[in-house]
């Protein structure tokens, strides 16, 4: 296909978020690449994790129930290029227990956490929902 200097001059400019000429420019944009752990950390906590560390974490360990827990500090590897980062490593008096907080479970998460509880019975696997105004728990 041959272009001529003026098409060329006109392709660069033209709007990238389109995928032809016709296609409507109130289609819904793809959703941006995801964080990696490092931004994430870099960004802090989002909503629902700052959420459950202040009304459920914060509390805890206030009571001492719990002994402490971190954001993010453990990284598990599961296969070759296959990691899982729960979101905080809750520290009891007597075990480890890793907690994951979720808005909505995608399959691939789902299966992330249950192959981390096998492979690492040495901790306690928690998932934590916030639904209806109530923390909802689920163990693997």
């Amino acid at each position: 296909m041959r272009v001529t200097e003026e098409q060329f001059a006109g392709m660069q400019h033209r709007d990238l978020t389109r995928t032809s000429p016709t296609a409507s420019p109130h289609r819904a944009k793809r959703p941006g690449p995801r964080m990696t752990p490092r931004e994430k950390n870099e960004r802090g906590m989002n909503k629902l994790e700052t959420r459950y560390a202040n009304e459920v974490l914060e509390p805890l360990k206030r009571m001492g129930k719990i002994l402490d827990y971190k954001f993010e500090k453990i990284k598990l590897k599961l296969a070759d290029l296959t990691y899982y980062t729960p979101d905080f490593q809750v520290i009891y008096p007597d075990h480890i227990a890793l907690h994951e907080t979720k808005g909505h479970w995608e399959d691939d998460a789902r299966v992330k956490i249950k192959v981390a509880a096998d492979q690492f019975p040495e901790y306690e696997f928690t998932a934590v929902q916030y639904k209806k105004k109530i923390w909802i728990y689920e163990n693997f």
